[in-house]
Formats: C-alpha cells, sequence, structure tokens
C-alpha cells in the first residue's frame, strides 16, 4: 500500500482529495503548519520560512502532492499578500526539493498544483493549451517560477505532474458560493463586460485527476484541469440565474466596482480565455462534470 503525503491537506481540496485517496486503498499523510486534534490523519509539521521539517514526512512518503499556498482570493491583493501569494508556493517547493535531496526517500512521484492563472488575463481569441507560454501578470510569473521549480524534482530521477487547476467547483467550495451567493438572492448580474471565459472544474474531476497522477505511471508533464465546457461569465451567470429560478440584473456589474474590492485581483474576475482540456482527456481521463448544467442538476 502506497503512502501519499499531501501538502494543504486540511484545505478544501486536500480534504476531498484526502477522502478519495483512501477509498482507493492509499494511506494519507498530511505536511501542514500545524496539526489539526480533530483530525484522524497521520499529520507532520513543516515551516519552509524558518527550514523546519519533521524528517519523517519525507521518509514515509512514497509519492507527494503539494497543494499549499496562500489563497489568491482570500483577501484583497496587497505587495506583503502578493508576496505571501508568491513565496507560499515557490519558495515552498524550492524548500521541499532541498530537504528531499538531504533526507533518504523513496518517492516516486511528486506532483505539484498550479492554476491557469498560468496563461494570463489578456484578452484572446485562442484557446490556450500546455504548450502555450506563460501570461506577463503577478499570477502568471507565479505560476511559472513555481512550474519551474516543481519541475527540478526530475533531477532526482522522480516522476513529475503539474496540474493547472480551474476554479474548483462544489456545493460548498467558497468559490461557488461566492459566485452563486448573489445570484441565489435574487441579484445576480454579470460582471465587467460579461464576456471573459470562466475556466472552472469540479472539485471531484479535480482530486480525480489528482490521483491518476498517481494511477497512471505514464502521466508526466504539465495538465489543465478544466471542464471540457467553455462558458462565459455572462452564459455562467444566465445558467445559473435559470437553476435558481431567479431574475438576472441590469447593467452587468462595472469592473470599477470590482477593482475598488479587490484591487488586482479582480483581473482574474474581469478577464478569462478558453483552456484546452484535451490532453488530460487524452489519458483516457473520464470527466463526471462536463458541463456547468451536469454539477447544478
Amino acid at each position: 500500500m502506497e503512502t501519499v503525503l499531501i501538502t494543504g491537506g486540511s484545505g478544501f481540496v486536500g480534504r476531498h482529495l484526502t477522502a478519495l485517496l483512501q477509498s482507493q486503498g492509499y494511506t494519507v499523510q498530511w505536511l501542514g503548519r500545524k496539526t489539526d486534534p480533530e483530525s484522524t490523519i497521520k499529520q507532520y509539521t513543516w515551516d519552509y520560512k524558518q527550514g523546519k521539517i519533521d524528517p519523517q514526512a519525507i521518509r514515509s512518503a512514497d509519492a507527494i502532492i503539494h497543494l499549499a499556498g496562500a489563497s489568491i482570493n482570500g483577501k484583497k491583493w496587497n505587495e506583503p499578500y502578493k508576496n505571501e501569494i508568491y513565496e507560499s508556493r515557490v519558495k515552498s517547493t524550492e524548500f521541499l526539493f532541498e530537504k528531499i535531496k538531504e533526507i533518504p526517500n523513496n518517492i516516486k512521484l511528486f506532483t505539484c498544483s498550479s492554476a491557469t492563472g498560468f496563461y494570463g488575463y489578456a484578452p484572446s481569441e485562442k484557446i490556450f493549451t500546455e504548450t502555450d507560454l506563460p501570461g506577463t501578470d503577478f499570477l502568471s510569473k507565479t505560476c511559472a517560477d513555481w512550474e519551474k521549480a516543481a519541475g527540478r524534482f526530475r533531477e532526482y530521477g522522480i516522476r513529475t505532474c503539474i496540474v493547472r487547476s480551474g476554479i474548483a467547483f462544489s456545493e460548498n467550495s467558497e468559490a461557488y458560493k461566492k459566485i452563486s451567493l448573489p445570484i441565489q438572492l435574487g441579484f445576480g448580474a454579470p460582471v465587467g463586460s460579461g464576456a471573459q471565459f470562466v475556466p472552472w472544474i469540479h472539485t471531484e474531476d479535480l482530486c480525480s485527476i489528482y490521483a491518476n497522477t498517481i494511477h497512471d505511471a505514464a502521466m508526466e508533464g504539465i495538465y489543465n484541469a478544466v471542464a471540457p465546457e467553455f462558458l462565459t461569465n455572462k452564459q455562467m451567470t444566465v445558467i445559473m440565474a435559470k437553476y435558481y429560478r431567479k431574475p438576472l440584473w441590469l447593467p452587468n456589474i462595472p469592473g470599477f466596482v470590482l477593482k475598488l474590492a479587490f484591487g488586482e485581483f479582480s483581473d482574474s474576475l474581469l478577464y478569462g480565455n478558453r483552456i484546452s482540456a484535451q490532453k488530460i482527456k487524452g489519458t483516457g481521463f473520464k470527466f463526471k462534470y462536463n458541463k456547468l448544467k451536469d454539477f447544478l442538476q
């Protein structure tokens, strides 16, 4: 039975992934800044800023799935928080790389989270694939440097996968609740132009992709984790309003309102492009939720 170490295991995606892997017979352990006394999962602590880690976390693992990182929608982006977003991803990955070099281990797989923000938010007519270059904004640079740090694990002969995730939707996910709540309350409206695409994925499908990086030894490299359906912000808002049987407000919510509320983070809400899911589908992966309507129903 293989042991999978998950960083950020106590987060929303981490908990769902833990349950899935346990159901498939894996032993799951967590690596976090602190332990959760209510959890039945074996937990180890680390602090990349202080250069500290319980070495047994590395020794006992056969695979690592690296999900840890400060929330990009947790608060308004100022320079200190942008630095936290960056370092919690890039510096933590570099720290794991150094510790795997120092601590004897049997790790065969390193799977690292990333985001579709890699491609940037400049409007484009193209459909982005894993071979495209990163954008030029802050989140693009963060993802690019994050993936570069993850790619170094190949130097140790460790199979390495990178999962560029869209927005994770499920009934209780924070992203879905924030998007759907105004609609449920009857105050829904598209934001900005409404023409921006929203790359989303159901949490179950996202976790299944992470699990498949363990099962499928042929998987290596970068994979977009997005639902195959292309939806604009306006289309998504209309579908949700029909499902909840609520009216839509007119006009659209102006972009400057989001800029005032969220600062630079608002770019991820006001701009977005189409992201291809063809590569992950090419591995034989079957999405449970191909369309937003599948999830809502």
